[in-house]
């Protein structure tokens, strides 16, 4: 059976997050399928470098830490919806390359689950990293809207 088979089980359900709608019913989507196949789910949230004002720019212990706090809530939110594995990942950089290079590797995911909006501008209706990642990540992707 290929990976691609439309019964594939996935085991390493991997969710983007960060504050916007869009990426809360990501989640929501994501802790429903890890639930009903019984599969881990990890958690990540990447620091866009434009995100940084001045003052969070000369201070990245304090942007990983809202950051940190964000996929903490995530991940409380997973294990009182029942989940058994939860692991988080926090990284910054272009969040699209960064999930795509750097944490579906690491994860060992074979699911990404990720919003489809632009949190701005005109792309808002399929944003540039929903579809850098939908192109290029070597796993399996769920857009969700």
């Amino acid at each position: 059976m290929s990976n691609n088979s439309p019964h594939t089980k996935f085991q390493r359900i991997l969710v983007g997050v960060d504050d916007s709608p869009d990426a809360q019913l990501a989640f929501q989507y994501a802790i429903a399928e890890a639930y009903q196949v019984k599969a881990s789910l990890i958690i990540t949230s990447i620091l866009e470098h434009d995100d940084d004002n001045v003052y969070q720019a000369l201070n990245k212990d304090y942007v990983h830490g809202e950051r940190k706090e964000l996929v903490e809530h995530y991940r409380k939110l997973a294990l009182e919806a029942g989940m058994d594995q939860v692991d988080t990942v926090v990284d910054e950089g272009d969040p699209g390359e960064i999930i795509v290079k750097n944490v579906i590797p690491a994860a060992k995911a074979d699911l990404l689950v990720i919003g489809s909006l632009a949190k701005k501008g005109l792309k808002k209706y399929f944003g540039s990293q929903a579809a850098y990642m939908a192109k290029y990540a070597p796993i399996s992707v769920m857009v969700v809207r």
